[in-house]
């Protein structure tokens, strides 16, 4: 903002000295205060501020002054520049001169002389706000102005059709390219209830005008937004289908006032998606074939673009995250079933859980009896993501069993991450894939140990350490385990984000006095851990983890 002045105007030099010494002593420190002894003189300062960079916001003037009056000074300030505001300080004024600089100058304020001080002040102070008020007004329209320019500027030319159409449906506004699609020359008087005729929309693939209702400008005006491509447009020598939007555009209080429409033709979008159908449908079966055997993502981790590139025992390290789960005394489910029923129970638990692993970015290595070996690239989140997932899915299945008088199913997850070796074993007729390594080994180990922990769910700190964003799901500390082999202890952790409200709640609010229990567990501060496990235990009594440790304590 460029600097700002007050400009004080009197011809008797005390009095001009008295009134910018008080000006200053409130104002100063934000504005400029210049003085004049007379009305042209003030006239030539007002414009070498001007010149200089410097926006006058108020002229305080005297009345009576020598050759030019106060009243015609502030008259012609006001004619040449009328956002300054102008007060009027004197005694001797009188209503004519008055009434002359208020009607013909807007004068902001007239000042009795000798001015009372606090008057005068918060008088100046008044004008001073409004004249910023005035300012940024002006800035915020010349900036709309600008942005309107912009806007207009940005809607002609896109490829897209626009329009705007006010509560009847009638065009407010269309861009170049919605009138060259709806071939107008001028905005038409046409409402919703004669769009389709009078443009002849049609269904696409069909000879029925599009209803009025469904139309996406009529939905639009009742408050919803849409999106459609069933929509086409007939000329007399050509049908071009149409990718229409249509949004409501809303007021403070949330009523519709209007709406706009974006359509495009997607004339080369149709050709080109019926030749891509065409191929994809003649290669569809046989990819579909063998990505049940060999998955994609495996392929793609070996570089190989389909399975007949495929060599035996070529691999390559990776850093994985590796999924196991189990369902829980599986072998006593299966001696109450025929083996035909046990293949469909099987196969009918397993497709439940696919989807919640494919879905998240990974892949089903392969399938171990009713265990699932499942393998996830890049983002350790989305293999914690899948594990949550299959929980919640197995509670609602759970819940169709339970109808069917059918025993509720567990399973335990474990998840690790770290560096392995995917590659392929096998012999010379038949090969496999494959991943080995530590990583898988401690895996496997974390599925057994959510028997022995009695939860559903648990990860290594490998994994945890890979979290993008690891508060955001509810989990906690549950052991210390060491891996056969290996000198360096593994910190487990249980995720029971899929846990009834309640459990998941009551974990939540114990989980730093658990926590605290173990870590004085593991120290060997038994009384400690005791007292805490106790506590903890008083607000979750469920806790299996929790009564498990305080079993231990004793």
């Amino acid at each position: 903002m460029n600097e700002l002045a007050i400009l004080v105007v009197d011809d008797e030099p005390t009095l001009l000295e008295s009134l910018a010494e008080e000006l200053k002593r409130n104002f100063g420190q934000d504005y400029q205060i210049e003085a004049a002894e007379s009305g042209q003189e003030a006239l030539e300062v007002i414009e070498e501020l001007l010149a200089e960079g410097v926006e006058i916001a108020a002229v305080v003037s005297d009345y009576l002054m020598p050759r030019m009056k106060g009243d015609e000074l502030l008259c012609k300030i006001h004619s040449r520049y009328p956002n300054i505001l102008k007060i009027m300080l004197t005694g001797q004024a009188g209503v004519d001169a008055v009434g002359n600089v208020v009607n013909s100058a807007n004068l902001y304020r007239y000042i009795a002389k000798p001015w009372d001080a606090t008057d005068l002040q918060l008088t100046v102070k008044e004008a001073l706000s409004k004249y910023l008020q005035i300012k940024q007004l002006e800035e915020q329209n010349a900036r709309l102005r600008e942005n309107e320019r912009r806007l207009t500027q940005i809607l002609e030319a896109i490829p897209i059709g626009l329009t705007v159409h006010d509560r009847a449906g009638k065009i407010t506004y269309a861009n170049e390219k919605a009138k060259e699609l709806l071939e107008l020359e001028i905005l038409p008087e046409t409402k919703k209830a004669e769009f389709s005729r009078n443009f002849q929309v049609y269904r696409a693939g069909t000879d029925e005008l599009y209803p009025t209702n469904n139309l996406p400008i009529a939905r639009a005006l009742a408050g919803e937004t849409v999106r459609t491509e069933d929509i086409e447009i007939r000329y007399s020598d050509r049908v071009v289908p149409l990718e229409v939007s249509a949004t409501p555009i809303r007021t403070e209080t949330g009523k519709v006032s209007q709406a706009i429409v974006a359509f495009q033709d997607i004339s080369e979008r149709k050709k080109a998606e019926a030749e891509r159908e065409k191929f994809t449908q003649e290669l569809f079966q046989l990819n579909e074939v063998f990505s049940q055997f060999v998955p994609r993502q495996f392929l793609n981790s070996l570089a190989r673009k389909n399975i007949t590139e495929i060599q035996l025992g070529e691999s390559i390290e990776k850093k994985m995250s590796v999924l196991f789960a189990d369902i829980r005394s599986f072998t006593t489910l299966s001696e109450q079933m025929t083996p035909e029923d046990t293949f469909k129970f099987i196969n009918g638990y397993l497709r439940r859980m696919e989807p919640a692993i494919i879905e998240n970015g990974g892949f089903i290595d392969k399938y171990i009896g009713d265990e699932i070996m499942a393998l996830f690239e890049g983002s350790t989140d989305s293999a914690v993501n899948a594990g949550i997932e299959m929980l919640k899915t197995l509670a609602e299945y759970n819940l169709n069993r339970q109808q069917s008088d059918r025993q509720p199913i567990e399973i335990g997850i474990g998840i690790n991450t770290g560096n392995l070796r995917l590659g392929t074993v096998g012999g010379n007729s038949r090969i496999d894939t494959t991943v080995l390594g530590d990583t898988v080994n401690l895996g496997s180990r974390l599925q057994h140990l959510t028997k022995i922990y009695q939860t559903p769910f648990l990860i290594s700190h490998h994994t945890l350490a890979q979290l993008e964003e690891p508060m955001k799901y509810a989990m906690r500390w549950v052991a210390q385990v060491k891996v056969r082999g290996k000198a360096q202890k593994v910190a487990v952790f249980e995720v029971f984000e899929a846990d009834s409200p309640a459990q998941k709640q009551a974990k939540l609010e114990t989980k730093s006095t658990f926590e605290l229990a173990l870590l004085r567990y593991y120290q060997g501060a038994i009384e400690d851990a005791k007292s805490l496990f106790a506590e903890s235990l008083k607000k979750n009594p469920s806790d299996w983890v929790a009564q498990n440790y305080l079993k231990k304590c004793a």
